[in-house]
């Protein structure tokens, strides 16, 4: 097989079209096509079934994909060892993160490591609700679940809580609740129920059964300004709670305790700088372990 007709349909089968995979690779529609259609001739069979929303692999090309990775990691390995990557890290990294951890702890300091090495671009991505590592809509993710599927390297990157809280006026403006029971007479501050893109996230239950939000708001940032600015009780990530003098607990709800996970695609696996990337957020995390306990 042709080593540049398969990396055409790597990037085809990650974009899910042709036309994505021709922007991403730099080549124009036309010469895409024609790679694609060199390699099934090779192979003879064919890889993808053309639809009008796109393209999708067939029974062979779910079976090649899995070769072509392997070949891909090989190539990656060899360009590292030949290139002596181990002196220059070079290249993009794109880090996928919950808005929470993104925002509020990863982007202060990531620049830290694009001062560390200066031939490294950083790009910090929200995590939407169908991130795909295979496709590479990002290189590294920080996951709230460990993934259960697919060729991914996971590593448990910190335990975090989560906790009810209220601004300091609206403390003053309302009594504050005493048990799970006067919820019902304040204002909620959540999650939109639709938006919700894991099980895990969905932790309203462990405070009240009967929790009723009042206020959407989807992202955890979002969240944290809204009860800032006293639309109601809400729970907040405790390390980004913590950092803001006009937020008071709420103790009696107790701590709500969720994990952080890195993680990569297997075939990276060799690629020194998802190495160098991955093992600094690891690296932040543990110098400042203490914000998230």
């Amino acid at each position: 097989m042709n080593w540049d007709d398969v990396r055409v349909f790597l990037a085809v089968a990650r974009a899910g079209q042709i036309l994505g995979a021709a922007k991403r690779l730099g080549l124009n529609h036309a010469t895409v096509s024609r790679r694609v259609a060199a390699l099934e001739d090779a192979i003879g069979a064919k890889l993808f079934h053309r639809l009008t929303t796109g393209t999708e692999l067939t029974a062979a090309g779910e079976q090649l994909l899995a070769t072509a990775e392997r070949m891909e990691a090989d190539m990656i390995a060899a360009r590292a060892e030949i290139a002596g990557e181990s002196e220059d890290v070079t290249g993009t990294v794109r880090i996928g993160a919950p808005d929470g951890f993104g925002v509020a702890f990863l982007a202060p300091r990531l620049g830290a490591l694009t001062a560390r090495h200066p031939g490294l671009s950083v790009q910090l991505v929200p995590v939407p609700r169908s991130l795909s590592l295979s496709r590479r809509e990002a290189d590294i993710a920080v996951t709230v679940d460990r993934p259960t599927e697919g060729r991914l390297v996971a590593a448990k990157l910190v335990d975090y809580t989560l906790g009810l809280y209220a601004s300091k006026d609206y403390a003053q403006a309302h009594d504050l609740p005493k048990q799970a029971a006067d919820l019902s007479a304040h204002r909620l501050v959540g999650y939109v129920p639709d938006l919700v893109f894991s099980p895990t996230l969905d932790y309203a239950a462990e405070v009240s059964e009967n929790w009723r939000t009042d206020f959407a708001v989807s992202s955890a940032m979002g969240q944290v300004e809204a009860v800032r600015a006293g639309a109601g009780i809400g729970i907040l990530h405790t390390f980004i709670a913590r950092r803001h003098d006009d937020l008071v607990p709420i103790d009696w709800a107790g701590p709500i305790r969720r994990s952080y996970w890195t993680v990569y695609h297997e075939s990276m696996r060799p690629t020194r700088r998802i190495q160098v990337a991955a093992a600094f957020i690891s690296e932040l995390v543990e110098k400042e372990r203490h914000l998230f306990s």
